[in-house]
């Protein structure tokens, strides 16, 4: 049986490994995973899992498009199989839905029709618990399709039950795992190694870390109210063989739990909370706490260990750069050697600590979404060797611009939820070169980095654009401080189109990056172009969002980024049209990355222009890409200033009534017959709307037209 837990974004991978180490096979999807057991195996999770926000079993699915839909689907179930008279009922809601806007109304909605349904089968209605219910219902409603599950934890599985005292910005027990997993905890802790958090708060890491190392499962703690044991499918007696055997791992544990757990903080109240949580929990003889600023951190006495610490962000004793940079001192001054792990705001002020990263994440605390920098040992400064230089007064420059673009694009990308954009696009014309950043986004947290030279005016000596090009990748090197296998550097030289279909290394070195709702596939090194046209970002959002119940057409389709998008967002069927064996089989790769599967969306290896003047199908949404230039032994040569017009005209005609065509195009020289076009079709130059903040350094870097029938 297939069966859903949800997590906070980030958290998916660790999840699934989780599970794995419990027996239970997972696959990662967007904020949770998908996994595959038996109700025993989804209750272990409840009791085992340190990551989990719920673990949802499922018990039914209908068509969903309005709220008269729901009630009937909902008033159809037989929930007096589930129900027991006299047992309390709670609904929450998640809707992402066209046709319901507000979870508050269709829990309302599915409420009363559970309640109709009971009170006509049974004569009985069920009283409403919304703290504290005896079987909480969990209705999500996606595409037209309402989800109904039994919540298992009978709640969010964050709440252990041992805090109940909490400072000004607290840290979820789940994203304090995490943290600690991200860390090696566990590891660390075998080896005789100690916890440090030098800004404690409330004390949540610590406790977590001392359950973690004696092995308590973290539903030992919570309330037995919150299971759903009056739900008729709760398994009584598996639940009790779990529990029995997480007390005697939990009492071995115990035992042998080793004091090395140290809290430091400056607030003698919040130290207060930390020292109550931690005598509700049982451990109060095993952590230490001490009132001490990070200028005064102290190492303990075990050689080696981890710090682990949610730093200041956001409204919490405001995020100061100096307090990182203090912070990152002391750490490399007192614990030298140790693993560190801390939750910082963003990339900014992950960089002000002064700390090597050897790993980077995205977590989510909550709605704010922060960097976790990973430190694997804290890294002490080398004296500089004889005769090593400083940067040149160039790489300087370079170097303070990517820092600057760093800050100001990291809030952006920050507050859109974008992890893949341009840091840098020749902002200093003389070191002529783009550097695009790709975060890892299955689990391993690797950032890698793009950069490709412009290739110079020939009236520019070689000998100045190789130092130049060389200045720009110290200043890489000194801002980053990435291994070299995860940049790729490449020269792109002037040309006429097609550059994307030239392979240039053997590598079939794949990435899975982010982009919104979507899973993509991107390759930096074996081609000019990475499988992933950045500057397309807003395009390929946009067609997302308009997709839903339309029939979708991607000509020229590449490695079916925006396909994938249209899909995710609703697309009823989809095709897509390219020449390229290698990119249509890129895109089947995306398509199966994101669970696209069936008939209706197909991958057609085709000329464009002849297969439209073979289509009889109508579409509702077309997106057309064409390259500046192509020529193949198959097919006739396309110009796109030659052929856009006559391309065009077969698009509209394949247009149903109110579709839309987006026409986009990136050839510096191009220019669009605007009178020929627009004898057949309306037609609106939308391109400072496709334009995102990464790509405002040069507006030109494509164009985009929207195209509809007259």
């Amino acid at each position: 049986m297939k069966f859903f837990l949800s997590c906070a974004k980030g958290l998916e991978y660790l999840l699934v490994d989780e599970l794995k180490a419990l027996g239970v096979p997972a696959t990662a999807t967007v904020a949770g995973v998908n996994a595959e057991g038996t109700l025993a195996d989804a209750q272990r999770a409840v009791m085992h899992s340190r990551l989990a926000s719920r673990v949802l079993w499922p018990i039914a699915h209908f068509d969903c498009r309005d709220e008269n839909d729901l009630y009937q689907g909902m008033h159809a179930l037989p929930w007096e199989t589930h129900i027991p008279a006299g047992a309390t009922l709670a609904i929450d809601a998640r809707i992402s839905g066209q046709g319901l806007t507000h979870e508050r109304y269709a829990a309302q909605r599915a409420k009363d029709a559970i309640v109709d349904r009971l009170r006509a089968r049974t004569g009985t209605r069920p009283d409403i618990d919304v703290e504290h219910p005896d079987v909480r219902v969990n209705l999500h409603v996606r595409k037209d399709r309402a989800d109904i599950a039994i919540d298992l934890g009978g709640g969010s599985l964050h709440k252990r039950g041992w805090r109940q005292d909490q400072g000004e910005a607290p840290i979820k027990e789940n994203l304090a795992a995490a943290m600690l997993y991200r860390g090696k905890w566990p590891e660390v802790y075998r080896a005789g190694g100690a916890v440090l958090d030098p800004m404690c708060g409330s004390g949540t890491l610590l406790v977590e870390a001392a359950l973690m190392a004696a092995d308590e499962a973290p539903g030992l703690y919570r309330h037995g109210e919150r299971l759903p044991t009056q739900w008729s499918g709760f398994d009584a007696a598996a639940w009790q063989q779990i529990r029995a055997e997480a007390k005697t791992r939990a009492e071995a544990g115990r035992a042998a739990l080793k004091p090395v757990f140290y809290g430091y903080d400056e607030q003698a109240e919040v130290l207060r909370k930390a020292v109550a949580n931690c005598d509700r929990a049982g451990l109060a003889e095993l952590v230490r706490f001490e009132r001490r600023p990070v200028s005064a951190l102290q190492a303990p006495r075990e050689e080696h260990g981890l710090v682990v610490c949610n730093m200041p962000y956001n409204q919490r004793l405001q995020a100061d750069p100096a307090l990182y940079r203090e912070t990152g001192d002391a750490l490399r001054t007192q614990v030298p050697g140790w693993r560190a792990v801390l939750l910082c705001g963003n990339d900014d002020l992950a960089f002000a600590s002064g700390l090597r990263a050897k790993k980077k994440y995205e977590f989510h605390n909550g709605s704010l979404a922060c960097t976790l920098l990973v430190c694997d040992p804290i890294h002490v400064p080398r004296p500089e060797r004889e005769g090593s230089r400083p940067l040149s007064e160039g790489a300087q420059m370079v170097a303070n611009r990517l820092q600057k673009n760093l800050k100001n694009l990291g809030r952006w990308a920050t507050r859109e939820g974008v992890d893949c954009y341009r840091v840098y696009d020749a902002d200093l014309p003389e070191y002529a070169a783009a550097i695009d950043r790709y975060p890892e986004a299955d689990g391993q947290g690797r950032l890698f980095l793009h950069v490709q030279e412009y290739e110079a005016p020939a009236e520019i000596p070689e000998q100045t654009t190789q130092h130049r090009f060389k200045e720009l990748l110290q200043a890489v090197e000194s801002v980053f401080a990435l291994p070299r296998a995860q940049v790729s550097v490449k020269k792109r030289r002037r040309g006429k189109g097609g550059s994307k279909y030239g392979r240039m290394d053997e590598t079939h070195d794949f990435l899975q990056v982010a982009e919104g709702r979507a899973r993509l596939w991107v390759n930096l090194f074996d081609y000019l172009d990475t499988g992933l046209f950045l500057d397309h970002r807003p395009m390929r959002l946009r067609l997302g969002q308009e997709a839903r119940g339309k029939r979708f057409l991607n000509l020229f389709c590449y490695t079916g980024t925006a396909s994938v998008h249209a899909i995710l967002g609703g697309a009823s069927a989809s095709t897509s049209v390219d020449l390229s064996s290698t990119y249509l089989d890129w895109a089947d790769a995306n398509f199966e990355l994101n669970g696209i599967t069936g008939g209706s969306h197909q991958l057609v290896k085709a000329d464009v222009m002849e297969w439209l003047g073979n289509c009889r199908q109508s579409y509702d949404l077309v997106f057309c890409d064409p390259p500046t230039f192509s020529n193949s032994a198959s097919a006739e040569d396309f110009d796109v200033q030659k052929d856009h017009v006559a391309l065009l005209r077969a698009i509209v005609g394949l247009l149903a009534p109110g579709g839309v065509c987006y026409f986009s195009n990136n050839f510096r020289k191009f220019r669009f017959d605007l009178a020929a076009v627009s004898e057949f079709a309306a037609v609106e130059d939308i391109s400072a709307q496709t334009i995102a903040p990464d790509f405002e350094r040069n507006p030109k870097i494509h164009r985009c037209w929207k195209l509809g029938k007259k």
